[in-house]
């Protein structure tokens, strides 16, 4: 049994095993976080999330982006504490044992390959509305449960943002820097165009659901919480800067730069966003669609202005695809130079990265992007995550016991606060997700315990 736990030590070592190379500074990971963190979440999903919640859709991003930022505390200071790839996986490992560390790096393969085929579909959807009107089919933009044969857009941006990546780390990361800068003019656009049309009417009922998630007559989850779920999937990819530990130049200062400062910026873009949408039109018209924000915008009378946001969101979005299909790869590939995967996934290019791995991880999610709907891919995501943000709450407050004198270049303010926070505030987020998705998740996790007891104990390299 003591196996099952065994436990890395703090100062990860690679031996002979493939390093990656060291290309990126703070610039670079502000901007894959950002990259990573806004996207389909507020250019699609603040329409499932009004549908949940009504106009108190608003409360729900509050409430989801304070939980996420006391996990982005402790991400910060576990990834200045443990400067290595793997993220939540490589701190459980090296904080609470093997056994965990195999469940939470089973859970970021879900997050993260479920996280990449949310996005790709949140961008057809806004792709298919530029595409439409040319005489693309409209079978070819859907997968079957929406009455269509596979969505090609969503397998076709996976596939270039899988090229990308295997040109090279740094390349990519430049690249994504400018699309971001994209993304956040239209967003600003967004805001400095639906807020001139704030209506308070708009607002009444704010609260039509409730506030505690509980099943409708339709059978869907509703309220603020069951929004706050959801919407959840909008503020996490700050994470995804944890991955990038062994490719940053400086990881002691640039991480905690990195992670705090994307998340606290992205929280105040999330929250103006979402003021403007309510407040200018009624959350019933846009509520469910694919498109909400352009959706918004032609409803105010301002087409122009919404093809401009569509255009900008085809554009950009694939920066969240960068910083997810990144990470995930990157979680994959430490996984295997520990041998709980096969080692032959643990391959680096020339260039010192991981294309092997890169192109695997993209076809597997470009299938599930071709024939899953938006919303149960978003929830089965939000659980994966969820696992690993109360680990990494977990893990830092076990070090503060654990080795409380230990270097850290960042520490999280009222750790046990911030890390008691975190844990309760996910724990009741996963309740509040529907109850065939953490069913789906409980499965999911059985079967990769049995993989980890037939193939990854045994061949576990702990170095």
């Amino acid at each position: 049994m003591s196996s099952l736990f065994r436990r890395k030590p703090i100062a990860v070592e690679h031996g002979d095993g493939p390093v990656l190379a060291r290309t990126l500074s703070w610039p670079h990971l502000v901007a894959l976080g950002v990259g990573a963190i806004v996207g389909t979440g507020i250019l699609t999903l603040i329409g499932v999330g009004a549908d949940r919640a009504g106009p108190a859709v608003m409360l729900s991003f509050v409430i989801a982006g304070a939980i996420c930022a006391c996990a982005a505390l402790a991400y910060a200071e576990m990834s200045t504490m443990i400067p290595a790839s793997g993220s939540a996986y490589t701190y459980s490992y090296v904080v609470l044992g093997e056994v965990i560390a195999w469940v939470i790096g089973w859970s970021l393969i879900l997050e993260y390959s479920l996280v990449v085929s949310t996005v790709a579909v949140g961008w057809s959807g806004y792709a298919s509305a530029l595409l439409t009107p040319l005489g693309f089919p409209v079978a070819l933009t859907n997968g079957p449960e929406l009455g269509g044969i596979v969505n090609l857009p969503a397998v076709f941006i996976i596939a270039v943002v899988a090229g990308l990546l295997c040109l090279g780390t740094r390349e990519s990361a430049t690249l994504n820097a400018m699309l971001v800068a994209v993304k956040l003019v239209a967003l600003i656009v967004f805001v400095a165009v639906a807020l001139p049309h704030f209506d308070a009417a708009n607002l009444h009922p704010f609260m039509p659901h409730g506030f505690s998630a509980s099943v409708d007559v339709d059978g869907k989850e509703r309220g603020v919480m069951a929004a706050a779920a959801i919407i959840f999937f909008a503020f996490y990819g700050f994470d995804a800067i944890s991955t990038a530990a062994e490719e940053t130049k400086n990881p002691g200062r640039d991480l905690s730069i990195g992670i705090i400062g994307s998340m606290f910026g992205c929280i105040v873009i999330y929250v103006g966003v979402a003021v403007a949408a309510v407040g200018a039109l009624s959350y019933t018209r846009f509520a469910g669609s694919p498109e909400p924000l352009a959706l918004i915008l032609r409803d105010i009378g301002r087409p122009g202005f919404a093809t401009f946001l569509a255009a900008s969101a085809v554009i950009a979005l694939p920066t969240v695809l960068l910083g997810f299909l990144f990470g995930q790869s990157r979680i994959f590939f430490v996984m295997a130079r520990d041998g709980l995967l096969p080692g032959a996934l643990a391959k680096v290019s020339r260039r010192g990265a991981p294309v092997r791995i890169t192109l695997i991880t993209a076809g597997l999610v470009a299938v599930i992007a071709g024939v899953m709907p938006i919303d149960a891919i978003a929830a089965l995501a939000n659980a994966g995550t969820l696992a690993a943000f109360v680990a990494v709450c977990v893990c830092m407050m076990v070090m503060r016991r654990r080795a409380p004198d230990a270097h850290r270049t960042f520490r999280a303010p009222l750790a046990n606060v911030v890390g008691t926070l975190g844990v309760l505030g996910c724990v009741y987020l996963f309740f509040s997700l529907p109850f065939k998705t953490q069913e789906y998740f409980f499965l999911w996790n059985v079967a990769g315990l049995v993989l980890y007891f037939v193939w990854g104990r045994k061949r576990a390299v702990v170095a």
